[in-house]
């Protein structure tokens, strides 16, 4: 029987209750909410008046799950719509506290009606305030931002703040007909949220479009696509000074491994080193120096995770379970763990599985001790 190995994870999702919207906003709006209808062989994804059909996953004709569905193969976790049964999935799996993502709320940036955004992000944090964080503080739920206007965005992360939220989330690329993150239209956001003490936290994954290629190959190639958009995120607030502005701003980017975090701080001082004409504004230090101060990675499988904290002087790397989806740790976290942290010494495990998430969310604490 191995010995329990206790992490924190800085990656996991929620999923509302279907009928949260219909409940929470008038007829006019509920009705233009993202909903989903399933039909043999594709889905429906109706938001705002758009439709998106997405293919629904097909049967496995061989192999040891012959006949069965990726559905079917990677059930829902007890406790995927059930917080108090998701407490019991946490201390099975050895996870103490988790940051939490929405999950119909990632398609909020399908939105075009300022309006519907502003009212829905409301009702998604409200729900998600009470039914999580207001269970137990080992919930660390992120507040949705209605990003179509930055000062309806910065007013929700005001009133989060105020209702006892310490995360934001904020998806890899902004709405459509909005600039990238490292305009100036953003910075009265960075400031709320430095001024709040919100954590900006980016998920992969929530760049907009999810195939970018086909034929073959492009199911490994379009999961690897998804890696991309946490690190231009992170590289746009670097090069356009936002942490010479906020210089106590933190942000999270989860489910995008590690290792990128020292390979883009090199690249990034290369180019302020080689071309410094080029850079602007000019910045206050190098740009892998605010990588290693301001930026903190999640990752849940990845060999490399480890080296890149003890070789390669990257400090803020953390452990995500993704639960409670299929590329996640779930059903084998205590393995996962223990093929990671089996013969690392206690210093370097105590960082990536506790460490770095208490600098970013100390009110979450420590499992008590046995």
């Amino acid at each position: 029987m191995m010995d329990k190995i206790w992490a924190n994870s800085g990656d996991s999702h929620f999923l509302e209750p279907e009928d949260l919207f219909a409940q929470a906003l008038p007829p006019r709006l509920a009705e233009r909410m993202p909903r989903s209808e399933k039909f043999d062989g594709y889905e429906l994804l109706h938001v705002d008046g758009q439709t998106i059909r997405r293919p629904m996953p097909k049967p496995i004709r061989d192999g040891e799950f012959k006949g069965q569905t990726i559905e079917q193969i990677s059930h829902r976790p007890p406790g995927s719509k059930d917080a108090r049964l998701r407490l019991a999935d946490l201390d099975e799996e050895g996870i103490w506290g988790e940051v939490t993502y929405p999950s119909l709320g990632m398609w909020a940036t399908l939105i075009r009606d300022p309006e519907l955004v502003r009212e829905a992000a409301k009702a998604l944090n409200d729900w998600a305030v009470e039914a999580l964080q207001g269970l137990s503080p080992r919930f660390v739920a992120t507040a949705s931002l209605p990003l179509l206007d930055t000062a309806d965005a910065v007013a929700e992360l005001q009133r989060c703040a105020g209702l006892g939220y310490h995360a934001v989330f904020l998806p890899t690329v902004p709405p459509a007909g909005r600039p990238h993150w490292n305009d100036e239209a953003w910075d009265p956001l960075w400031a709320a949220a430095e001024e709040a003490g919100q954590v900006i936290a980016f998920h992969i994954g929530t760049d907009g479009e999810n195939v970018v290629y086909r034929g073959r190959g492009g199911a490994l190639l379009n999961f690897n696509e998804t890696s991309y958009g946490g690190q231009r995120a992170a590289a746009m607030m670097i090069a356009s000074g936002v942490f010479d502005r906020q210089p106590t701003l933190k942000v999270l980017v989860s489910e995008g491994g590690a290792t990128w975090v020292p390979f883009l701080g090199d690249r990034l001082n290369e180019s302020a080193r080689q071309q410094p004409m080029f850079v602007w504004p000019k910045l206050d230090r190098q740009p892998k120096d605010y990588m290693n101060r301001h930026i903190y990675a999640s990752f849940q499988h990845d060999e490399t995770a480890i080296p890149t904290f003890t070789s390669m002087g990257y400090r803020n790397v953390m452990f995500g379970s993704d639960y409670p989806h299929m590329e996640g740790t779930y059903g084998h976290t205590q393995k996962t763990l223990h093929n990671l942290f089996d013969g690392i010494d206690d210093a370097t495990r105590d960082r990536i599985t506790m460490g770095a998430f208490l600098e970013l969310f100390p009110h979450v604490g420590r499992p008590p001790a046995n």
